[in-house]
């Protein structure tokens, strides 16, 4: 899909904050030249944007963390006291550093992230920023700038018939928050393994899965080849590798490989679904959360046609609502569930209480 988006709208306006003269040059240069987003206008402090927040209005903010006289980490929770709603980027770098402290932001109310530019060369970076970080901005701030899609979509009569052997998750643009609201909705002694793809790059998954488990119930962890399913346990797709599954008699395995990206992502949830709808059958939930893309509906098609269950998130409590809709226009989510209902409806549709 263009990068304008396929609905009449005005251009999204972004600040950019950044200690770096040369991110901000890149930025706003790659900026100037992007239809659907303008350059609102630059800060090289946290102190500075806040000054600029309500002359320049943006729609989006992009955040670097490490800047003098006030750090991203201040300037979001100042962001956060005035302007709840606004949708703010941090922008990382791919470090253990990074992953940590770009996780910690997310906690504190970012609404996503996107990576640095790695690549050596202006053109190169620009080109980068453009494929990575501008469908990004565009997405979330598509419910301000643009009016709502039509509201028709086909609702799916299906319903779950067999008991649940595993849970699948796609999850992708705001999902660290919504996980963090899910798992510690799973009690200690659940019956069912669940498996997640989270699209983010290497040593964000393992520091995801690491803050998981710190506030969960269950065991989280990052999966690794070979290693056995167990019930009850977490497995978190590694970041830049497919996350599939093996069965050998009653024994199923973890498998990891580094076939070519789906959807343009690796992880990816469609060879996730694909594996479990091999491996478990009827038995597979599959659940559809907040994401740009869609990424889970050619997996959440195979689910179905092996007698699985789909649900999907609801678009209103979504930070990117591509991903659920997509399953949901397509028919094919049993249910539409809010964010705040999915942990509990996962315990329901396990323990059969429903």
């Amino acid at each position: 899909m263009s990068l304008v988006a396929a609905v009449e709208r005005r251009a999204a306006r972004v600040l950019v904050v950044d200690d770096s003269v040369v991110v901000r040059q890149l930025l706003g240069r790659a900026l100037k030249a992007e239809p659907g987003l303008e350059l609102a206008g630059v800060a090289a402090n946290g102190r500075i944007a806040l000054d600029k927040l309500d002359r320049l209005h943006p729609d989006v903010v992009i955040l670097d963390l490490d800047m003098p006289e006030m750090n991203g980490f201040e300037t979001l929770a100042s962001i956060r006291r005035s302007h709840a709603t606004l949708p703010v980027i941090v922008f990382s770098h791919l470090t253990s550093d990074g992953a940590t402290a770009t996780l910690d932001a997310l906690s504190l109310g970012a609404t996503a992230f996107a990576l640095k530019p790695r690549a050596d060369g202006i053109g190169l970076a620009e080109e980068q920023v453009r494929n990575d970080l501008f469908p990004l901005l565009l997405a979330v701030t598509a419910r301000t700038v643009a009016p709502p899609p039509p509201a028709a979509y086909v609702r799916a009569p299906m319903s779950q018939s067999h008991p649940v052997t595993a849970i699948v998750i796609a999850v992708s643009t705001g999902g660290p928050r919504a996980l963090a609201l899910i798992m510690p909705s799973l009690p200690a002694d659940l019956a069912t393994p669940i498996f997640i793809v989270q699209h983010m790059p290497p040593l964000f998954t393992k520091t995801l899965a690491e803050r998981l488990d710190g506030i969960a119930a269950v065991d989280v962890v990052e999966a690794a080849a070979g290693e056995l399913v167990v019930p009850g346990r977490v497995y978190v797709a590694p970041g830049g590798h497919h996350l599939a599954l093996e069965r050998v008699g009653t024994t199923v395995t973890v498998a990891i490989n580094d076939a070519p990206p789906e959807n343009s992502c690796r992880p990816a949830a469609d060879v996730l679904f694909r594996a479990a709808a091999a491996v478990y059958g009827a038995g597979v939930l599959a659940v559809v959360l907040t994401g740009m893309g869609s990424d889970g509906l050619r997996g959440s098609e195979t689910v179905v046609a092996a007698g699985g269950t789909v649900i999907a998130q609801s678009a209103e409590t979504a930070v990117v609502a591509s991903m659920p809709e997509a399953v949901r226009v397509a028919g094919l989510a049993e249910s539409v569930v809010p964010l705040d209902h999915i942990g509990p409806e996962l315990v329901r549709r396990t323990t059969g209480h429903r």
